[in-house]
């Protein structure tokens, strides 16, 4: 009998519901239930320093596990994801444009945009002088779904 209430104690139930929350996260991906394992394990804690009433466990296991999800849910997703910062991403998918060359396949005129062909696809483009069509050009910059060129320089101008 005694063994028993060795298991019984709140900080134990609660060890072991956040270590069962924290496995099921592997079966059932989406990192939710893994902040509700570390609430769990969170008010084990507590409970082994302090003794405090069911209620109370209650509500800090769901307040530290709605804080924890809400404020780092995301956070970690990208790191297990394996997200890319969305400013590197951009400066990336950037550096893949500038400085190639593309075809104008519809007129572009000063501030009016046309269409270029790059690498197989036809791209809104926009440059600061009229740009006649068939005259490559290269990319000199990205906005969006537009890319902005320049007319190469004929041989013998400069």
């Amino acid at each position: 009998m005694e063994a028993i209430r060795e298991f019984l104690k709140p900080e134990l139930i609660w060890f072991l519901l956040g270590l069962v929350m924290l496995l099921m996260e592997f079966v059932l991906p989406g990192l939710i239930i893994f902040f509700f394992g570390v609430g769990a394990c969170i008010v084990a804690l507590i409970c082994l320093i302090l003794p405090i009433s069911l209620n109370l466990q209650l509500v800090i296991f769901i307040i530290s596990s709605v804080i924890l999800l809400l404020t780092l849910r995301k956070w970690l997703k990208g790191i297990f994801l394996g997200r890319i910062d969305a400013k590197r991403d951009l400066e990336q998918h950037l550096e893949d444009f500038v400085g190639q060359k593309a075809v104008v396949t519809k007129q572009i005129e000063a501030n009016i945009r046309g269409k270029v062909e790059f690498h197989g696809t036809n791209w809104e483009a926009e440059a600061d002088v009229s740009i006649p069509e068939g005259t490559p050009v290269e990319i000199i910059g990205k906005e969006s779904i537009t890319l902005k060129v320049k007319q190469l320089e004929k041989k013998g101008d400069k």
